[in-house]
This record gives structure tokens, sequence and C-alpha cells, in this order.
């Protein structure tokens, strides 16, 4: 009888390990850096066209599309993914050459703008990119050259891309929620994950329904709602992911941040005290803390 393919996977990939945690510590970070700075490329682009891609997909559904242009204004007639159009200057379409393209170091170059027209292009591209090459480093660090380190980077970067989206569209896309979900649920399928099977499954079940029960009663009480679907399945993954135990520092963590930063927004006027702040940002932010610190919440009352 022929051994299993899993075991065969589970040897190549735990080789593959040992040997990138033989080489020197400064070519891991720099690796990890770097491929950090690789997939914030990727997400500035997720950030921007999947929005876009679910409202066309929802217009088409609905029978409504224009037949000419999009919400942005972009041609419909072509292919609009993840992949295509090439990356152009919202401004002038000038397409970005390779070189352009560079994370973080083409910002530099070009001075934040545009190379055939000048515009100024905005820094969110090299913070997002920054940012997620951080959180590289950070996983590295936190969990060492192992496999487990690459998935606290994938969990981290799909928070950074849902936490931009609900910000700018006050939707969580069931594109990234599910599979994050179920990413956290096979990631703890084993021994070496980040909590038990057990507590990942109760952590999703507890994590959904927790705040699903959050949302009816405050709409049965205000009669409005106070959040969208996918703040649950956000929360439900989380649980997936960190287990039932950390779901109430998150809530706690990401309750406080959102009270903070509502009060900060209105104070300056920047928002009214009754308009609807996106919980998602704060859940993703709740929910990284808790991976790379654990749960301190537990010592105090403990």
């Amino acid at each position: 009888m022929q051994p299993p393919f899993e075991p065969y996977l589970a040897q190549q990939s735990s080789g593959f390990m040992q040997a990138f945690a033989t080489l020197p510590v400064a070519a891991q970070y720099g690796f990890f850096i770097v491929f950090g700075l690789v997939i914030g490329s990727f997400l500035t682009v997720v950030v921007h066209r999947l929005p876009i891609m679910l409202e066309r997909a929802w217009r088409a559904e609905t029978q409504a599309a224009d037949t000419e242009t999009g919400a942005d204004g972009e041609a419909k007639t072509g292919r609009y993914n993840l992949a295509l159009p090439r990356s152009a200057c919202p401004h002038c379409g000038h397409t970005l050459r390779a070189w352009e393209n560079i994370p973080v170091i083409s910002y530099v170059l070009l001075r934040g703008r545009c190379a055939q027209c000048g515009a100024s292009v905005s820094p969110r591209y090299p913070l997002i990119e920054l940012a997620t090459a951080f959180f590289a480093a950070a996983s590295l660090y936190a969990f060492g050259p192992d496999w487990l380190a690459v998935a606290a980077f994938g969990l981290c970067a799909v928070l950074i891309a849902m936490g931009i989206i609900d910000f700018d569209t006050r939707y969580l896309p069931d594109t990234l929620t599910l599979p994050l979900l179920w990413a956290g649920l096979i990631v703890n399928l084993g021994d070496g994950g980040f909590v038990p099977l057990h507590d990942a499954v109760v952590g999703a079940i507890a994590g959904y329904l927790f705040l699903w029960c959050v949302y009816w009663i405050f709409r049965l009480v205000r009669g409005v709602e106070g959040m969208g679907y996918g703040d649950f399945k956000l929360l439900g993954a989380l649980g997936a992911w960190l287990g039932w135990m950390a779901l109430p520092q998150i809530v706690l963590v990401s309750a406080i941040a959102g009270a903070l930063v509502g009060l900060i927004a209105t104070w300056r006027g920047r928002m009214r005290f009754e308009e609807p702040l996106p919980f998602g940002p704060f859940l993703a932010i709740g929910g990284a803390l808790t991976l790379f610190f654990g749960t301190p919440i537990y010592a105090l009352f403990g």
C-alpha cells in the first residue's frame, strides 16, 4: 500500500521550513519583509477593485447595470478583475510600467506622483504595503521560522484588506470573511495550530452568534440596525482562528477602540454623533492584537 498523499505534503513542507530556519536571521526577516511588501502591493489592488467587482456583479444580477460605464466610470466592455486591466493612473489612464509598480520604492522615486501626468498618488498605497511588511516581520518574530508564522501573516493580510474595505464601503464581503473562517478551522485542524480544533469550532459558532444576538437586541430596542451581517462572520472567523476564549478580549478591544475613534471624530466634526461607524476595522485591530499578545485580559480578572 502506497503512503497517503497528506503525510508526504507535510514532510515536504516541514523540510522546507527546516531549511528556511537554517538561514541567517537577517535573511529570514529580509525574505518575510519583501514577501510582505509584495502581498501588500496586491492588497492595494484588492481593496480598490473587489468592491467594484462586487457592485458590478450585483448590478448584473438585478439587470440594472449601465451598459456603458460602471460606478467608477470605467468601460464595462473589457474584463475587470484582480488581474486585468493592468494598474493605471486614475487621472490620465497611464498604464504603470514594471518599475513604476515596485512596492514603496516606486512611490519614493516618483515622489508620490504619476510619471506621466504628475498627478498626486494617494499615500494609502505605500502605507498598506508598509503595514503588510510590518505584520510579516511581526509574524516571524512572534512564531519563529514555522508555517504558523505564514498562517499568522495570512490572517493579518486578510484583516488589513477587510478593515480598509469596510472603512471605505461599510461592507465586509463574503468572498473574504467565509474563506477566512474555513482557513482558521483548517489551520487548527492538526496539533500545531493556534488553538485546539474544538476551541476553534466553538469560537466560530460563538463569535457569529454573539454579534447576531447584539444585532437583534439593538434592533428590537432602537428600531435600527446597529451593525451588518459581515461583522458576525468576521468575529466568527476570528473565533475559528483564535478560539472562543479570545472572543471577549477581541470584542472589548474593538468596542473601546471604536468608541474612542467615534468620539474623537465627532469632537473634530468629522462625523455626526448618530452616524454609524464601521465595526470591521476595529474587529480586525482586536483580532491582530490578540493574535500577537494573547489574552492578557484574563490575567486582570483571574
